[in-house]
Parts: C-alpha cells; structure tokens; sequence
C-alpha cells in the first residue's frame, strides 16, 4: 500500500504494518517519517530495536535468520534496515522478497532506501514489500508548497506569521528543509509566542537556501525574474561551474524555439511540448514560457548563446555571469539591458 507522508500519523494512530518502506532524497521528511515508525512500533510493544546497515559484505543470509527469530525474551522487535545504495542485489532482492512473503507477526520492519526511479519502484523485491505493508515516498516539497510548511511548523511551538513573512523565510530556505527547521527552531527560542514581526524575523534567519540548475531553469521559464537572480548568484557563489548553468539555458532556448514554431504552424501548445520531450515539473513551466514569450525574442538569445559559451572559456572580454544575468532577465520577460550578441572580441 502506498501513503503519502501526511497520511503516516492518522494511519499510525490505526495500527501499525508488518513492514514499512520510506524511500525518497528529502533527510527531514525521511528521518521524521522513521521516528514516527519508530515510536508508534515502540508504542505497540516492539521493545527491542535492531540496525541493520547494507553495506558492501553484508550477510542477507544472517538477516534472514535474525528476521525469523523471536526477539530477546520473547519480546516483540523492530527490524531497522538501510539500503544507503538503494541497490539490494540479486541475493538481497531475495531475502526481501522472502521477508515479505513470510512477515513475522511478532517483528516490524523498516526498510529506509534513498530515492527509488520508476524501474526500481516496479522490481519484484520493491513491489512485494509494498504489497505486504506500507511505502512512503518522501521527495523534497515544491517551492509553492514551503510557506504552509513552515506556518504549520511555527504553529507547533506557539508561533505565526504573516504571509510575506513565510514567503520570506521560505525564499531563505529552499531546497534544505533541514537548515529550514533549525531556523524555525531558532525561532522559537529566540522570539515570543504569538505574531512574529517581520523584522524580528529577517534579524534571526541566516540565508540557507540550496539550489540547482533545475529550479534556474524552472524560474526563468515561469518568469520569475527575481527568483531566476537569485538562484544564479547562489549558484556563483558555491563554485557552480557556469557551463551547466549554460547547457540548460540553450536546452530551454532552443526546446523553446521548437514549441513556438509549431505553434505558429497551428499545432496546440501542449501536443508541442511533447513532441520537443518536455515533460514533469518543466512542462509546466515550459508552458507558461510558451504563452509568455515572443517570437522574435528567441533570436538574440540564441545569438547571445554563442557568444555566453566562448566567454565561459575564456575567450572574448566581458563576464559571463553578469551577462547570463541578463539573458535570464530576457528569457524571464524583464529584460534590464540589451543582450550582448556581438563578437566577443580579442
């Protein structure tokens, strides 16, 4: 059975499965999903708690015996297995389809894994665990998501906030929910109850944001001109290499051009989208460029490209940050400067 992470405490407060797999690349939603298994299992009688880690040697032939047996005294146990690799292997895709098919009703099992694709989630030993019990899939939350997140959380120690406040400490915090709950911590030590004042707030909050090329990519093509800035100059600052940022800015541009022409041909924007292979989160994104930008911007930009790609490798005068800056601002629809296009020079 699948759930989704908000589901885990009502079904908790239910009963509790023979096995449990938490599998996702968020660490705070992962590790605060384990410790609300653990605590329901502990709850339920499971008294004795045995770590398992898969590295490389591991014996599934020994875990399988240890699976099969009785706790100590008796007792009932916890069986905390990690997969850090994600990766079982033939012998363990083994043990953990037996495990699965002969659950011991006096022994729970938690099996953390990091994020599994589509293929690993539809393997034999990954569909027999969650068919015996139940799996969790914890993904880091959308940017849109992150305001509510964080009233929720403020409101567990007493605390609330206004909604440019939480947009504020959710711009502080992208992308790393973990700093992002020690700073809602902080805050609960350092400020009263009640209403936050903004102020209070932007004193107390260090700047802990973590981005990546796809939420650039994500930001320009929403037109979010601020936010494409922003990323940019986190990503300068932590030794990104531009040429990354570059290999996407010409994989939008150019993925760009191929769905305005077919749209100038009469093709239906979102039957072009899928013959340029946009697809996810940068669908919709992509679209709203789509609707957005104007043919005749889509030129200079790739212009502006070629002329980008030689001044990252140093050829040519100019900076290539400041003026991939401005081809965001372009591509984002606020442009501040005109696109440089013209030779690099000597």
């Amino acid at each position: 059975m699948d759930l989704r992470l908000n589901q885990l405490p009502a079904h908790l407060e239910r009963t509790l499965a023979p096995i449990y797999v938490v599998h996702g690349d968020e660490p705070l939603l992962a590790i605060e999903a384990g410790d609300a298994i653990r605590a329901a299992a502990r709850k339920a009688g499971c008294t004795e708690r045995e770590v398992q880690v898969v590295e490389p040697g591991f014996r599934w032939d020994a875990f399988l015996a240890a699976s099969a047996n009785l706790g100590l005294f008796g007792t009932r146990k916890l069986v905390d297995l990690r997969i850090p690799s994600g990766k079982p292997g033939v012998e363990g895709a083994r043990a953990l389809e037996a495990c699965a098919a002969q659950a011991n009703p006096d022994q729970t099992m938690l099996v953390t894994l990091p994020r599994q694709d589509r293929t690993a989630q539809s393997s034999a030993w990954f569909t027999a665990l969650a068919g015996a019990g139940v799996s969790i899939a914890v993904y880091p939350l959308e940017r849109g998501e992150l305001p509510a997140w964080i009233a929720a959380r403020l409101a567990r120690q007493g605390q609330r906030a206004t909604r440019a406040t939480l947009e504020f400490l959710a711009e502080r915090c992208e992308g790393n929910l973990l700093a992002a709950q020690q700073e809602i911590e902080k805050l609960g030590l350092l400020l009263p109850e009640g209403e936050l004042e903004p102020e209070a707030v932007e004193r107390a909050v260090t700047d802990v944001a973590r981005y990546d090329v796809f939420q650039l990519s994500e930001a320009w093509l929403a037109g979010d001109a601020v936010r494409a800035l922003r990323i940019i100059v986190a990503l300068e600052a932590e030794g990104e290499g531009i040429q990354l940022l570059l290999w996407q800015l010409g994989e939008d541009i150019h993925a760009l051009a191929s769905i305005l022409e077919a749209a100038s041909s009469g093709t239906p924007v979102a039957a072009a989208l899928r013959q340029a292979r946009v697809w996810g989160k940068r669908q919709a994104a992509m679209e709203r460029a789509a609707r957005r930008v104007a043919p005749e911007t889509i030129m200079p930009l790739i212009a502006a490209l070629g002329r980008l790609d030689a001044l990252s490798k140093g050829i040519g005068r100019g900076n290539a940050w400041d003026e991939l800056r401005t081809a965001a601002l372009v591509l984002a629809g606020k442009p501040a400067l005109p696109l440089a296009v013209g030779r690099t020079g000597g």
